[in-house]
């Protein structure tokens, strides 16, 4: 089969947990994405909330079966050499569908061709298949370098584990809960004074409450600096709880910039700015406190924008007084204060 060369590549990538204004909870996943001629293979797909079977909470042996098969190294777990890209975040079921491709071998190469949307063990190419996304033919030894290299050691993912310093013991114990929820460890601490350099390199970040002064929190970077630990500093910006989770979730981003889908949140004058570098579904949410400190939460807008810079008009009512943006899309999330 004739295709061009295409480069292949993996890297770091996160499916954005959250606590979402309906009170749902979105499961925050880690996993290593297919890079192909540079760019996400996710973001040349159309907009899907999906990871790839190389996810770093799967079991070892299960992970290595996955690389395995890839490789060509195992049979296909579907008819007609066909294997699972993309997948459910939330659970393994072909049911809930999952991107799938024919893989196969072309003397050295490895050829990707036919990917399809798939939800049974039978895929109509003609119905549901990505027509004019590949067929990508990689070179063998970069392909098989990239691959093998998962098996060498761990998937280079973040650490999620959040070490959480405030006054205001009842919100803290309500974040940790909403993290680990969607699967983010959470301690309560008040400094980090004692605690062994083994305990700190568990954290990915270190999110600090309002109330905590500057020299408490310059205390906490000394014990982590002193344990060799870098970690991701987060600054509260509200005592509101999916707010928080949102800049925390952004701290433990590990992804490589260039290759995220949000780039840009601005948030003024009544608009919020958002720049994204491929078509994708936005979410923005408007969060405010009142004079009683009450919080007050408001989808304010949901819809796909394509790549490039867009303003978005914010209803006045969802941005008066204290208030804050939270733009999300499946892979990303970015946290402004509404500037005045």
């Amino acid at each position: 089969m004739s295709a061009e060369y295409a480069t292949f590549g993996l890297a770091p990538a996160i499916r954005a947990g959250g606590v979402l204004a309906n009170g749902d909870y979105q499961v925050h996943r880690d996993f290593v994405d297919f890079i192909v001629d540079g760019r996400p293979l996710l973001f040349q797909l159309s907009d899907l909330d999906a990871v790839s079977p190389l996810a770093s909470d799967v079991p070892p042996a299960i992970f290595t079966a996955h690389v395995q098969s890839l490789l060509l190294e195992a049979d296909a777990p579907l008819p007609d050499g066909r294997y699972v890209i993309y997948g459910c975040p939330e659970c393994e079921s072909l049911a809930c569908g999952a991107v799938t491709a024919a893989i196969s071998s072309d003397g050295p190469d490895f050829i990707w061709r036919d990917f399809a949307w798939q939800t049974d063990e039978h895929v109509d190419l003609e119905l549901n298949g990505y027509h004019g996304i590949g067929p990508f033919r990689f070179q063998g030894a970069e392909y098989r370098a990239a691959l093998a290299s998962l098996l060498d050691e761990a998937p280079a993912v973040g650490r999620r584990r959040v070490l959480l310093i405030g006054a205001r013991v009842a919100l803290l114990a309500k974040l940790a809960a909403a993290l680990r929820t969607i699967g983010i460890g959470a301690d309560i601490t008040r400094d980090a004074d004692g605690v062994p350099a083994d305990e700190l390199k568990a954290y990915g970040a270190v999110a600090f409450g309002r109330a905590v002064t500057e020299e408490e929190r310059a205390a906490v970077r000394s014990a982590f600096d002193r344990a060799g630990v870098e970690v991701a500093y987060v600054d509260g910006l509200a005592p509101i709880v999916p707010l928080l989770v949102a800049q925390i979730e952004h701290a433990l981003d590990r992804s490589p910039v260039q290759q995220r889908r949000l780039t840009r949140l601005v948030a003024a004058d009544g608009e919020a700015g958002v720049e994204v570098t491929s078509p994708c579904r936005v979410r923005l949410t408007a969060y405010r406190l009142d004079r009683l400190y009450r919080t007050h939460a408001h989808e304010v807008f949901d819809g796909v924008l394509e790549a490039g810079r867009h303003r978005i008009a914010l209803d006045a009512k969802a941005v008066k007084g204290e208030s804050f943006v939270v733009a999300r899309t499946s892979g990303s999330v970015l946290v402004e204060a509404m500037a005045r």
